[in-house]
């Protein structure tokens, strides 16, 4: 009864507020035989169903930022969801029986309002730092994830006296390109690293053939070793803005040894940028 109450207080006072703004609901599928995934920017206070043939778990005890959601066949219901900071998420959820999607990264944008009031004198003071920790935030966790897939983009892979460096996978997400790379040492002696550099190569055309290299600063580095043992093997990812790369250019990663000279560069085709997963 609670839940239905506290429900109802929402509407009617998101009904007063925004009388002349439309919100127009996302829609998350979910069935009996999958968990959908939910990963909140800040973690889960509180989510609720508006019907029972949908059942939305998160940790009641110790506040996460992971929910999960079930569906039975039935009529089309909401979520709501609140997190720690106060931000509330809306969604109109429905059952189907095969599901495209399994796994919802939901960022700070697509937030329909805080529980508490925030005055207007005082939203760009109060939200200009934390955008930038919440995007940093969805970067670490994405980044992750993608380490833990067994996806692949092709065959990228560059060799040297025992050490090798790929390019595994390349995802788009949102605004940003990610680079899963790997680096593995199967050399007796350990690699100390010096840099790996991300850059954009241009084929100058004409009778005298040339190359321009434009460096690439990457938007977020995440698990970045600076040594890697022998034997050992190392996956990090790189996000930048999202680019794309016509047939005179590509792109170029350049593995430095610290000390040493063990030196790779990977050329990574305009084919695999524009194509990503």
């Amino acid at each position: 009864m609670k839940n239905y109450l506290f429900i109802s207080a929402f509407v009617l006072m998101s009904t007063f507020t925004n009388a002349q703004n439309t919100i127009v609901l996302d829609t998350i599928y979910a069935n009996d035989q999958k968990n959908v995934a939910l990963f909140f920017p800040e973690p889960i206070r509180q989510g609720i169903t508006g019907s029972d043939n949908f059942v939305f778990t998160y940790n009641r005890e110790n506040e996460q930022y992971l929910g999960l959601l079930q569906a039975k066949p039935g009529k089309e219901s909401n979520l709501l969801v609140v997190n720690k900071d106060g931000s509330v998420f809306s969604y109109i959820i429905k059952y189907k029986e095969r599901l495209s999607k399994l796994n919802y990264f939901i960022p700070m944008s697509s937030s329909i309002g805080n529980e508490r009031p925030i005055a207007n004198d005082s939203i760009k003071l109060i939200n200009s730092e934390p955008s930038i920790a919440n995007r940093q935030h969805y970067y670490e966790r994405f980044c992750t994830y993608l380490l833990d897939r067994k996806q692949r983009v092709g065959r990228l892979k560059k060799r040297m006296e025992g050490i090798a460096l790929s390019v595994v996978n390349i995802v788009f997400d949102k605004d940003e390109l990610y680079f899963v790379i790997q680096i593995k040492n199967n050399s007796s002696l350990d690699y100390d690293l010096n840099f790996l550099n991300f850059s954009i190569e241009t084929r100058q055309k004409g009778k005298k053939k040339s190359l321009q290299k434009l460096y690439q600063e990457p938007l977020y580095r995440y698990n970045v070793p600076s040594r890697i043992a022998k034997s050992e093997t190392v996956r990090l990812v790189y996000v930048l803005p999202k680019f794309s790369l016509s047939g005179e250019r590509r792109a170029v990663l350049e593995l430095n040894e610290r000390d040493g000279e063990r030196n790779l560069k990977l050329n990574v085709s305009h084919r695999f940028v524009n194509s990503p997963n």
